[in-house]
């Protein structure tokens, strides 16, 4: 009866849970029990789970295959059925067949995997561009092409937190994006090395200090995009998220007006002093 007890009150957190992030259906983030992909919400990410579809079912085709070739060699070839082993030094034929067909099943593979690659590396005809800055423990966002308005984004402590809000997953300045526009990122970094992550958009670059990393992406809809540092890089590697606010280009203009404005009379802090600074809650 405890087990049982136990079960179903596990079963209505998941389920209280899931009813909770259900309520921010334009979020995309992780949920409870979550098992697969985040929703595509870009081409690249679109063709990471197309890639990722083809490798599976060539890994559970082999694998029902291996499965299958095992059983039936413990079944025909058992000590009752054989009780004096033979042996097969050699077959030209199967040497042949366990050589040519994992070179096709590679190839089947790998030219898609390449083809991704270069898909994700960048843009040829990029509508803006965004430059990513990771420090020890925050982004810098800049955009080159519109007065480059630059402004530090911070996760929200719990003590802050307003209701909708996500714990390490909101920030005070969220990096805001028109949708459908190809967006050219260029990443680096302060200090150490960083990843700047949105599974939901396919974006996974490094941010390396005295290197800039070039990768791009294409909204398709409005929405929050989560994200979080995908590299460890020190005491609170943990309070990095990415917050993206994707809207219409019509109110991406209206917001870099106000952007102007807004970050002219608030400009960044000085990254020594920050780094300095003891951010934990």
């Amino acid at each position: 009866m405890q087990l049982l007890r136990r079960l179903a009150a596990a079963f209505a957190t998941t389920c209280g849970g899931a009813l909770a992030f259900a309520g921010d259906a334009a979020a995309q983030m992780p949920h409870p029990w979550q098992m697969g992909f985040q929703a595509a919400h870009s081409p690249v990410q679109a063709e990471i789970e197309s890639l990722h579809s083809l490798v599976l079912w060539i890994i559970t085709l082999i694998t029902l295959f291996v499965g299958a070739l095992l059983i039936w060699v413990m079944v025909r070839f058992d000590s009752k059925r054989n009780p004096v082993a033979s042996r097969t030094s050699h077959h030209t034929l199967l040497e042949i067949a366990w050589t040519v067909v994992p070179v096709l099943i590679l190839a089947i593979i790998v030219i898609p995997s390449f083809r991704l690659v270069y898909f994700e590396d960048r843009t040829e005809h990029a509508d803006m561009t965004i430059k990513v800055t990771g420090h020890q423990w925050y982004w810098e966002y800049t955009y080159p092409d519109h007065g480059n308005v630059d402004f530090t984004s911070y996760y929200v402590k719990d003590a802050d937190l307003k209701p909708g809000q996500h714990r390490l997953l909101d920030v005070d300045n969220p990096l805001v994006l028109p949708v459908g526009k190809n967006i050219r990122i260029i990443e680096t970094s302060g200090d150490v090395i960083h990843s700047f992550f949105i599974p939901s958009l396919g974006v996974q670059r490094y941010a390396i200090p005295g290197r800039t990393i070039e990768t791009w992406v294409r909204i398709d809809k409005p929405g929050h995009y989560y994200g979080e540092c995908n590299q460890i890089c020190g005491t609170n590697h943990s309070f990095m998220p990415i917050s993206i606010e994707a809207v219409a280009p019509a109110d991406f203009d209206a917001w870099v007006q106000q952007a102007k404005t807004k970050f002219a009379a608030n400009p960044p802090a000085d990254p020594a002093k920050i780094a300095a600074a003891d951010i934990h809650q």
